[in-house]
């Protein structure tokens, strides 16, 4: 039996989920689909000035996994700048910070949409 999956522990929710040329037509061969946690890895270890080690610390999760999805979100994210694909945030197997663990009180938790239960969602395909 395979052993379940870990819930990825994400602080917040980007403000806006879409990005991508403004002149894109309004088809699946145009986007480029990152999941919750892989912009959770990009948002601690690039803009915040995570380790990969503390971003595994932060998101619950070993640092050999976030090595994995951090290595996915950068191609991602390279595919939608240079093939001028829309980029689209949403899916994955993660559960939303409440507020109160160490690192948020420390202010790597942004608090915008924080403070919440904990919530589930579902893999999307991702």
């Amino acid at each position: 039996m395979a052993r379940p999956r870990k819930w990825r522990k994400v602080c917040c929710l980007p403000e806006n989920n879409r990005f991508g040329p403004l002149d894109t037509p309004a088809n699946t061969e145009h986007f480029v689909n990152m999941t919750v946690d892989e912009y959770e890895t990009i948002r601690l270890i690039d803009l915040e000035g995570f380790t990969q080690e503390e971003c595994a610390s932060q998101m619950n999760i070993a640092r050999t996994t976030v090595q994995g999805i951090y290595t996915e979100a950068r191609k991602k994210a390279a595919q939608s700048l240079v093939n001028g694909k829309v980029l689209l945030i949403e899916g994955g197997e993660y559960r939303l910070c409440d507020g109160y663990g160490k690192a948020c009180r420390g202010g790597s938790c942004r608090r915008r949409r924080c403070g919440r239960d904990f919530m589930e969602t579902e893999d999307r395909g991702v």
